[in-house]
């Protein structure tokens, strides 16, 4: 990637990232600033070998999807690359669908590259990287990072592990033997334990499993059942979602066939029609 349009996407996540709330270093919930973006936001814990995000125009509506059975960590990450996806690439394309291959960078695909740097750069800016390190880890310059520095990272900028060694050693603040020592490390002693230790989100190593459908996504769901596309056990559980029934809508339903046996993934990826 050229130095000219890395400067470019660090300037499209900085304008992004001025308009969400930072709680000294890190965004507080890129959900709700996804939200508050004006794009429609839908968590569905799909299943750990699903894909971990999509996002797509439908009817004028930016659509971005998260896997909510990914880490949290994962999962804002994944936000974070969608709304890269968007900010860089709507004009071209209409969607993008991305799984643990586009996400974790092992992609050739530009856009797909260009999607992590922009989140990266999102997530855990240069500067405030540094600033977090001079001023809350006294004795880096003497003693280097240890995992638990890491882990103050990770849950200050509300990131993954790999997330914070690969950013630190692509703004060279880690080498590549000082990036395997600390991942050895953190393999010793786990995340989940290492952020404990610290007092940080240990929430962050776990799935949410979170439901956040919008609501006016019931429309979609009442035109798929009333279209044939999707059968009552379907309807039936996304209504559960917002605690209603059946009969609350009974008056927007028409008279319908046979029921099939898709199922809510089948919705969900109706919306990329």
């Amino acid at each position: 990637m050229q130095e000219t349009r890395k400067r470019e996407i660090r300037k499209k996540a900085d304008s992004f990232r001025g308009k969400c709330n930072i709680n000294g270093y890190g965004i507080i919930d890129l959900f709700k600033e996804c939200e508050a973006q004006g794009y429609k936001l839908v968590r569905y814990p799909l299943g750990d070998d699903a894909d971990l995000g999509f996002t797509l125009k439908k009817d004028g509506d930016i659509v971005i999807f998260t896997n909510s059975c990914s880490r949290l960590s994962r999962e804002i990450f994944t936000l974070a690359h969608e709304i890269g996806h968007v900010n860089l690439h709507m004009n071209d394309t209409s969607s993008f669908v991305d799984d643990s291959i586009t996400i974790n960078g092992r992609s050739a695909d530009e856009k797909e590259q260009e999607a992590n740097y922009y989140a990266a750069c999102l997530l855990m800016p240069d500067d405030d990287a540094r600033r977090f390190i001079d001023l809350m880890i006294p004795d880096f310059k003497d003693k280097g990072l240890a995992a638990m520095d890491i882990a103050r990272l990770m849950s200050e900028f509300n990131v993954s592990f790999d997330m914070t060694l690969n950013r630190l050693e692509n703004l060279e603040i880690i080498d590549s033997n000082q990036k395997l020592c600390l991942d050895n490390e953190r393999t010793m002693r786990t995340v989940g334990n290492l952020l404990r230790s610290v007092g940080g989100n240990a929430k962050l190593n776990e799935p949410s499993n979170v439901v956040d459908i919008p609501y006016e996504y019931i429309d979609y769901v009442i035109y798929n059942y009333n279209h044939n596309a999707i059968p009552k056990e379907t309807l039936e559980r996304v209504l559960e979602c917002y605690q209603l029934s059946i009969e609350d809508i009974n008056d927007k339903l028409d008279v319908k066939m046979d029921d099939s046996d898709d199922d809510l993934e089948d919705l969900i990826g109706g919306l990329e029609d």
